[in-house]
């Protein structure tokens, strides 16, 4: 079974990998060494870039590999268990995309081969979009339950320093920056509609994963030569385990 959450869109793609049952031993530590060097090694003969470690991606990979464990079986979401995207938030992991592998088998390297011979699982490995990684491994009768949890990471900033990024590209855009913050940030989190003295000749709310580039409707607004100052104000992100920035530009 494989699962992707893409900006909140799921997709579910039903495929059970049933490796031959054997009571080998294995080092849990090593094992999730040996997923991870694979993982990367598979990507880089893609020309893709190397996954990091993510300590709370990891976190939800082991209590659910532990789930898998006691199980002894295979499922994305137990009952009574979150679904993936809120076990990620709950441990912590703050993402726009996330994607999720598992398997069990009798060593590291008969898990990765079979994800490697399944699409929908090979696909996780190697998304070009996804650049984190949790890794955990859980034994039960010499059996190995083994998660990988994919993600494409979100930094966790400040409204301060959310704002600041905004700000410095809107100052490199040569628009004067108003050092008033409150009616941008009053607009962001009303969402629609949105009054103010002087009001603004208009205003951009977005919500996005990157503070590093505009919005194409706020580049073809700051392109026509009608503004020359601006305000921008961030607020707090929708109640999802997807995280996005949510800001406001307010044009005069």
């Amino acid at each position: 079974m494989c699962i992707w959450f893409r900006t909140g869109a799921l997709a579910i793609v039903m495929l059970m990998l049933l490796p031959e049952i054997s009571l080998c031993q294995s080092n849990h530590a090593d094992a999730v060494e040996a997923l991870f060097a694979a993982a990367n090694r598979e990507r880089a003969l893609q020309g893709l870039p190397a996954l990091k470690l993510d300590t709370a991606l990891a976190r939800a990979a082991q209590q659910h590999a532990e789930r898998m464990a006691r199980e002894h079986a295979l499922s994305h979401q137990f009952p009574n268990e979150p679904d993936l995207a809120s076990r990620l938030a709950q441990a912590g992991a703050r993402f726009s995309s996330a994607a999720e592998n598992i398997a069990y088998g009798q060593s590291a390297e008969v898990i990765q081969e079979s994800w490697m011979k399944s699409a929908p699982h090979r696909a996780n490995l190697l998304d070009k979009d996804s650049d984190s990684i949790g890794i955990a491994v859980s034994e039960r009768d010499g059996l190995l339950f083994a998660v990988e949890d994919f993600s494409h990471a979100v930094p966790a900033l400040t409204i301060d320093d959310q704002e600041k990024q905004v700000g410095m590209l809107l100052l490199n855009a040569e628009l004067r920056l108003l050092d008033d913050r409150k009616d941008a940030r009053r607009a962001c989190a009303q969402g629609r509609g949105f009054s103010a003295k002087p009001q603004p000749l208009a205003i951009v709310r977005y919500e996005t994963t990157d503070l590093g580039n505009f919005p194409d409707v706020l580049i073809s607004k700051i392109q026509s030569g009608r503004y020359h100052s601006a305000a921008v104000g961030a607020c707090a992100s929708l109640d999802s385990p997807f995280s996005m920035f949510r800001v406001a530009v307010l044009l005069y």
